[in-house]
């Protein structure tokens, strides 16, 4: 037996056969809209001054290009834990508390910059 399905649109605007899906996403949430060519085309309008400022970023986030895997630090990255290490042996030597990890106080990076 042979099965034939016809899926219809209805524009979400005014009630009119739809053309197309128009998925857009604000805020982070995802919104689909069906529209037909014209309503679609008032859709994009509207919005073409701000598209036409903002960064373009993947789909699911602002993170682009991610994977599971990790990627070596850049070098600057390798700097700055050098950088935060001298801090850290810095600080403990002249009788700041820091902790091995996390953020270094502003105080103590200062502290240590005018030494």
């Amino acid at each position: 037996m042979a099965r034939k399905v016809i899926t219809m649109l209805t524009d979400d605007l005014d009630g009119s056969t739809a053309d197309r899906t128009v998925e857009f996403s604000l805020d982070g949430t995802s919104y689909a809209i069906d529209l037909s060519d014209q309503n679609a085309g008032k859709l994009r309008k509207a919005l073409d001054a701000y598209i036409g400022t903002a960064r373009r970023v993947g789909r699911g986030g602002i993170a682009t290009g991610s994977t599971n895997r990790r990627a070596a630090p850049p070098a600057t990255t390798r700097v700055a834990r050098s950088h935060n290490q001298a801090v850290r042996e810095w600080a403990a030597k002249n009788g700041y508390e820091v902790s091995e990890r996390g953020r270094i106080p502003v105080s103590v990076i200062d502290a240590y910059n005018n030494r």
